[in-house]
């Protein structure tokens, strides 16, 4: 399954790069990019698991940068 999110106060661009690195190591994450830009998540992933790897990609933004949400 392939999404697109909102990032909601995402202010940094090397914070963006940091949280897409993390996000692609996911296991179930078959590709994550991350816009500065456009604060944008574009996330592809395996449809069974989708929930709870937003959940684990959640805790890793709010890991590299607290304020930072994804709007669903």
């Amino acid at each position: 399954m392939r999404k697109s999110f909102k990032l909601q106060d995402l202010d940094c661009a090397n914070c963006a790069a940091k949280m897409e690195n993390a996000i692609n190591e996911i296991e179930g994450v078959n590709s994550a990019s991350i816009s500065f830009m456009t604060s944008k998540l574009v996330l592809d992933a395996n449809d069974d698991q989708f929930e709870q790897i937003i959940g684990k990609a959640q805790s890793l933004i709010s890991k590299i940068e607290p304020d930072c949400t994804i709007v669903r």
